[in-house]
């Protein structure tokens, strides 16, 4: 490649960057799925549209594929709240295991039945579309106001499933017939474990590292955050183990602990995650080959509503016989399995090690997924409204932006007053800050000033509190009651306590969903 191809590419690159990030505002207008619209751009782009791009490296688009979904893993779990998962992960231990036994049994037993293909490729596609898209779920669930249990479900599954559906389809893509099934279990509930150790151990260094080192920059706090999840990674796949799980498990620690600049860390991984979905989506687009995929449109339209009628629905109810789980919850989770980028890559693994029929194979999972997410995405909404699990919102968490002042031996805390906050109309003494913390200053319409115990806070005010060492959690503890609660949190039993047992803090790590009641604006606020 000379500097005049490299001219091109970035020129190519950044063109369809552009055109990606003006179709997110196209498909939240329309309630299309992003990612069909990105499978779109690769597909003009492909021999077959006007780019004229003949493109057909199935390996180089698996490895980019899976550092697409490494990063993607890795923002997801940043923004998933403990609290929220936490009740919810027995239950996706089982979807994430059993349930995708069910699926993969009963989608490659109507594969092989009644779409006529033979034991192989039934099995492969029953385990590739097995494996809910992490990238789908977190993009919808930030537009469906669900409940908190529901969301912890699906998101936990999706973060969970990767590893066994990986390790199925890597055994069903090897030459010769599959043996000792007891033994590929016992592979999979390895590789779990392996991963999940490495991922909690990484997550846990890595965030204990990052509170206890004071970086001379505030940009770097995201750059260290993210090396540390792909680390968790690499080290999860190097000691054979799920590096998947391992990731998303370490970023889901650093995500939920009180780490300095832990919003814009955040809304850094989001960026990241956001050129993954769309470089790994254009990439599966120009891979493929629309006029080859004729032929596979009825069998892929078939199998896809064994899944979604059937294998699916049954997943989730085997899975869930252990819980009292209502039958409107198993509906939802039932109807919102989404499929995305994750099974098309996964079916590049049979191409790669030149299983037969895997190009057959490919083209009935990309039909399966572009229509089947086309059906699901948009209407997903609508059932959780008429299922009655979309309205309720549930209080949001505050967004509380944490920079350390490492000489003066306290913290700067930044935080905005959402429309949905109930510190709107409390004075600023009737907060009962901690000994030690202060509200230093307030940002109304543009213009700064000192509060005194009387001023009244306001939707769209800006604070800065300082705090000592101390009592800073005690502080964001205070700010989170006040903004779920009022004024009388604590007191009345409303909200958050203020001291270290009290119940349902989610600390700065949280509310990526619903905007957050106090959701912070950008990096302009941070200090150093």
């Amino acid at each position: 490649m000379t500097v005049d191809h490299l001219n091109q590419l970035l020129l190519v690159c950044s063109l369809v960057l552009l055109i990606a990030v003006a179709a997110v505002r196209l498909s939240s207008r329309s309630g299309l799925p992003s990612l069909l619209i990105y499978l779109g751009i690769g597909i003009a782009i492909g021999q077959d549209g006007p780019g004229g791009v003949v493109f057909d490296n199935a390996e180089l688009t698996q490895l980019l594929g899976y550092a697409a979904l490494v990063v993607i893993l890795a923002e997801g779990g940043l923004g998933t709240k403990w609290k929220e998962i936490r009740p919810a992960l027995p239950k996706a231990a089982l979807l994430s295991t059993v349930g995708v036994a069910v699926s993969v049994g009963v989608t490659a037993a109507g594969a092989h039945y009644l779409a006529g293909l033979d034991w192989r490729q039934a099995l492969l596609i029953g385990a590739v579309v097995s494996s809910t898209d992490a990238a789908a779920v977190f993009s919808v669930l930030r537009n469906v106001p669900l409940p908190a249990r529901l969301t912890g479900v699906l998101e936990a599954e999706s973060g969970f499933n990767d590893a066994p559906v990986v390790i199925l389809v890597v055994a069903f893509s090897t030459a010769g017939p599959v043996e000792h099934w007891t033994a590929l279990l016992g592979e999979i509930a390895l590789e779990l474990a392996i991963g999940a150790a490495v991922g909690l151990a990484v997550g846990w260094l890595g965030a204990y590292g990052m509170r206890h080192v004071a970086l001379p920059a505030s940009g770097l706090y995201p750059i260290a955050v993210m090396a540390i999840a792909v680390s968790a990674y690499a080290a999860g796949a190097l000691a054979h183990g799920s590096g998947f799980l391992a990731v998303y498990l370490a970023a889901v620690i650093l995500g939920n602990a009180k780490l300095p600049h832990s919003p814009a860390t955040r809304g850094f991984a989001e960026g990241l995650g956001w050129i993954g979905q769309i470089g790994m989506f254009v990439l599966l687009g120009l891979l493929v080959t629309p006029h080859n995929l004729l032929g596979d449109i009825v069998p892929a339209l078939v199998i896809g509503m064994i899944l979604t009628i059937v294998a699916r629905p049954l997943s989730v109810v085997v899975s869930l016989l252990p819980f009292r789980v209502p039958w409107r919850e198993k509906t939802l989770l039932s109807w919102a399995g989404l499929r995305g980028a994750v099974p098309i890559v996964l079916a590049t693994i049979p191409m790669v090690t030149d299983v037969p029929g895997s190009e057959h194979v490919f083209n009935i999972v990309f039909v399966l997924v572009v229509v089947y997410t086309l059906i699901q995405g948009p209407t997903l909404p609508w059932l959780a409204r008429r299922l009655r699990l979309g309205d309720g919102e549930e209080p949001a968490d505050l967004g509380i932006e944490s920079a350390p002042l490492e000489r003066l031996r306290g913290h700067l805390l930044s935080t905005s007053i959402g429309p949905g906050s109930r510190m709107h109309g409390v004075e600023v003494g009737e907060l009962r800050m901690p000994a030690g913390a202060a509200v230093t200053l307030v940002v109304r319409d543009g213009s700064s000033f000192v509060p005194s115990p009387t001023t009244v806070l306001r939707h769209g005010d800006e604070l800065l509190v300082v705090a000592t060492d101390p009592v800073r959690d005690a502080a964001e503890r205070r700010l989170q009651a006040v903004s779920q609660g009022g004024k009388l949190a604590g007191w009345l039993g409303t909200g958050l306590g203020t001291g270290p047992g009290a119940a349902g803090h989610g600390g700065p790590g949280g509310g990526r969903r619903n905007g957050g009641a106090g959701e912070h604006r950008g990096g302009r606020r941070e200090a150093g």
